[in-house]
């Protein structure tokens, strides 16, 4: 009796785990499997829906960069007849911008911009390192400070600050008798002084970011190696920051290349100048009915800025790459 009371409670779970098991004998057949949903079909309607947010900036392009573009183009292209008042589509204007007077003016704001922006380069760049390097956050946060305001810092105020100060009769010139060593504001050399004074500020700011992405411990690796300062800067630091160094000098080109303002409240039509011949030929300061000349200047220097980008693009892709 005992035995079969103790015996029960085994014999209850095994019943328990034989019916728990799977029944042996063919598999049931499985239900219908749910159709998989085309995520592709899915993203071509987001961007479907996503066309009519952008159209409003395309339409801004267009009115404020295409319209005024193909103008230009058009009026560079075009000759009118004086007497009908007709146009015709030559590439007159397009000849005379690059020959005589026009093209000595298109050398000219070419070398100025680069010897500005070679000298803007070097300068922005020693400064930059030098903030870099040194122990005092107040430092750099005057600097950068400084260089910010000092870059926006162009135009006919500072040509004004520069004539006061440095011009014929200003305070620099009769305190240091500049007039008698033969220096003159008003010529190549004055220029390139106004224009460094808001470009060097602005290559501060633009070599910053590069100078920061050099990393300590490359130069911590190359002094374990046995390497000088100077080594690492000519074998790590200089190869590294060569495409921001690049990208800066052709920034500072194309900066200078665009300044109208400071030039011609300096220096007027005294030093040939492409921006100062664009002004006259639209004004009719020299010539009356030159204003599509004018657009074919405009041209060539769209075209020096878009040489200009090509090159400054990659450039700048190449550094983000290697100090990301």
């Amino acid at each position: 009796m005992a035995d079969q009371t103790a015996s029960s409670p085994a014999g209850s779970g095994a019943a328990v785990l034989a019916a728990s098991a799977p029944a042996a004998g063919p598999a049931a057949p499985a239900g219908p499997v749910p159709p998989v949903r085309d995520g592709g079909g899915r993203r071509r309607g987001a961007r479907r829906h996503r066309w009519p947010v952008v159209v409003p900036f395309f339409a801004f392009l267009a009115v404020c960069f295409g319209l005024p573009a193909g103008t230009m183009v058009y009026g560079a292209f075009t000759v009118v007849d004086p007497a009908s008042g007709e146009g015709r589509f030559s590439t007159e204007n397009v000849g005379g911008s690059l020959s005589g007077a026009y093209a000595t003016g298109l050398t000219g704001s070419v070398e100025l911009s680069l010897v500005t922006a070679l000298l803007a380069t070097v300068i922005g760049t020693l400064i930059a390192q030098a903030v870099v390097s040194s122990p005092r956050p107040a430092l750099r946060g005057v600097v950068v400070s400084a260089s910010g305001v000092l870059a926006n810092f162009s135009g006919a105020p500072l040509a004004f600050a520069f004539i006061a100060t440095l011009g014929t009769t200003g305070t620099v010139t009769q305190l240091l008798h500049l007039d008698r060593t033969g220096f003159s504001l008003y010529s190549f050399t004055g220029l390139v002084l106004a224009y460094l004074y808001f470009m060097v500020p602005l290559m501060v700011v633009t070599v910053l970011p590069a100078l920061d992405g050099l990393r300590s411990q490359w130069q911590e690796a190359a002094a374990s190696c046995g390497a000088t300062r100077g080594q690492y800067w000519r074998h790590v630091g200089i190869p590294v920051l060569t495409p921001s160094l690049l990208g800066g000098a052709v920034l500072m080109f194309g900066t200078a290349f665009a300044s109208h303002a400071t030039a011609a409240v300096m220096v007027g039509s005294s030093q040939p100048l492409i921006t100062i011949q664009i002004a006259n030929a639209l004004n009719g300061n020299v010539l009356v009915g030159q204003e599509n000349l004018a657009l074919a200047m405009s041209l060539n220097m769209v075209v020096i800025a878009l040489l200009v980008m090509a090159v400054q693009i990659p450039l700048q892709r190449r550094s983000t790459r290697w100090l990301g």
